[in-house]
């Protein structure tokens, strides 16, 4: 990662349970053009989920471990890096707790983390400067979702 991400997600959802195997997801979102790839370009797979909506997640074509995913909602512009896979993960810890409705009961959320129990209003967490910069690449994420409609593949 080339920069600080936009944003750290500790999701909870059960999708994401399922994907990882564990009690929650670690992802830092973002911008593609602020990864560089340090070894072998990665699989892309495409993964059902929740939405209806596909996601891609790049796996290690060696021992396959997930490095990130793209969602629709963002499309190639975001990259949701997989905090655990990065050398010094201690380094981002969550910015918010999202889906604890759902989160494991026996799950301890820190005091002073904001935690919502399904999504968010970014507007409302995310700092002025990630804010500017989502908005930088928000006309290449509509051109994506217009894109996703105009081909049905947005109507899952």
């Amino acid at each position: 990662m080339e920069s600080a991400p936009l944003f750290v997600h500790c999701c909870h959802c059960r999708w994401c349970q399922r994907e990882s195997g564990a009690s929650f997801a670690l992802n830092a979102l973002i911008e593609t053009d602020r990864v560089t790839n340090l070894g072998v370009e990665p699989d892309i797979v495409h993964t059902p989920s929740e939405s209806g909506q596909d996601q891609q997640i790049a796996r290690c074509p060696k021992c396959r471990v997930a490095l990130w995913s793209n969602y629709a909602g963002s499309g190639p512009m975001v990259k949701f890096v997989r905090v655990g896979t990065l050398d010094n993960p201690d380094l981002l810890p969550p910015d918010i707790h999202i889906f604890t409705a759902s989160k494991q009961p026996w799950v301890q959320l820190p005091a002073g983390v904001p935690t919502v129990p399904e999504y968010y209003d970014r507007t409302e967490y995310w700092s002025p400067e990630s804010l500017a910069r989502r908005n930088a690449i928000l006309p290449a994420i509509e051109a994506y979702q217009a894109a996703l409609k105009a081909s049905g593949r947005g109507q899952r």
